[in-house]
């Protein structure tokens, strides 16, 4: 009897079926648990990533999966012509943590980004008129890859190909206030930047920079938009990056960590910015379906009960500080940078590539966001064992380049 032909991999068959847009390592994974994960083969890593800062309580977290199985159970989604008990008690909760009134759900990064800058340009018209539309971004930041979020994104080679651009966005350096200033025209509705950039190299706001601008924009009635997609909920010492500087944004966009690992994203405001948002005017189909906010309602909860906002500070700096002895030790490397758990590494030379394939070659995985810069971005439940375990690697495989 003939033999059946031997299944096709997956690594194969998604080569073969899927659009190839990611640069994916030869690895399935299949298997997640707190800061471990493994491979079709069995083979275990340490995840210094936590799929670009989602995941904070872990793989296959405990509260998440108790969370998804109990709504499941109940009510998955229905659409928003409809009140549901998750969302709304999700609302009240960021709501009752942040300096804001109102929410507006969606399932991404980017949605919640589109949807802040068409709020901004909506509230602008109607206070101010047409005229004063235009936004001024930061150069390397990014905001994400739809239409709009790619014209506000301040990096060409993420911008390129898919011209005409929208219209109405203006670029000034990176914690440049005089810049800044000149570029503050009469059109300007609204200023737009991340407190850390993230795919930009892990570059923090100077804190004089962001009082200026927090000021400027109360002086010339400007919204403050802070896309805190990657720095929201504890990664940075505080529930959100914006306590760190002891000023508050007018629109907040938030995703990633929120849902534990499932899809959702959202914009916080104040109910004099969010009244522009009338019935009609804006909406989304999966936006707040009750699953993800049934994971993220448990999300927040934990990260207050158990303080990890403060543990992912002392654990930042524990892991901050070990990185510095190793730049003491090497010249290559140039720049030790961030905050809490979200910290880069930037090399004088072109190595990133290189220790992220051998890391994962010694069952570690870490992320590079330059070809000379790694962005380390673990779950909030990191310990200093695991950090010790990484930066031993780190010492002896820098050495050795």
């Amino acid at each position: 009897m003939k033999e059946a032909p031997e299944a096709a991999s997956t690594i194969v068959r998604a080569d073969q079926y899927m659009f190839q847009t990611y640069g994916r390592f030869p690895i399935t994974l299949v298997k997640g648990d707190g800061c471990r994960l493994w491979d079709d083969t069995g083979k275990e890593y340490l995840d210094f990533v936590a799929g670009i800062a989602v995941c904070s309580l872990g793989h296959s977290s405990p509260v998440v999966c108790r969370a998804l199985e109990e709504q499941a159970g109940k009510l998955v989604h229905v659409s928003n012509l409809y009140y549901t008990e998750p969302q709304t008690d999700l609302a009240q909760l960021l709501v009752e943590n942040s300096f804001a009134d109102r929410v507006f759900f969606c399932n991404s990064g980017a949605e919640a980004n589109e949807a802040a800058i068409k709020l901004a340009r909506k509230y602008s018209m109607e206070k101010f008129g047409p005229d004063r539309h235009v936004i001024i971004s930061m150069q390397n930041s990014f905001h994400g890859r739809t239409m709009a979020t790619l014209s506000a994104t301040g990096q060409e080679k993420i911008r390129t190909g898919y011209d005409p651009l929208l219209q109405g966005f203006r670029f000034v350096p990176f914690n440049d206030m005089e810049a800044l200033r000149a570029s503050m025209g009469n059109d300007i509705c609204a200023v737009m930047l991340e407190p850390i950039q993230g795919e930009g190299g892990v570059h923090p706001t100077d804190k004089k920079f962001m009082e200026d601008l927090r000021n400027i924009c109360n002086e010339k009635n400007i919204i403050l938009i802070l896309d805190e997609i990657q720095t929201g909920f504890g990664r940075t010492g505080n529930m959100f990056a914006y306590k760190n500087y002891n000023i508050y944004p007018d629109i907040l966009v938030v995703a990633k960590s929120l849902g534990g690992g499932m899809p959702i994203g959202a914009i916080i405001s104040t109910e004099k910015i969010s009244a522009s948002f009338g019935p009609g005017t804006h909406g989304s189909t999966f936006g707040g379906n009750a699953a993800s906010c049934a994971a993220g309602l448990e999300v927040i909860d934990y990260l207050i009960k158990n303080k990890l906002p403060e543990k992912s500070m002392k654990l930042g700096k524990y892991f901050f500080k070990k990185l510095m002895q190793i730049k003491k030790k090497y010249t290559v490397v140039k720049e030790i940078r961030g905050a809490g758990l979200m910290i880069g590494m930037e090399f004088t030379e072109p190595i990133a590539e290189k220790l992220v394939k051998k890391a994962l070659d010694d069952k570690l995985i870490i992320n590079k966001v330059s070809s000379n810069t790694l962005r380390f971005l673990p779950p909030l439940i990191i310990t200093k064992n695991n950090i010790n375990i990484l930066v031993k690697w780190l010492d002896v495989n820098i050495k050795e380049i």
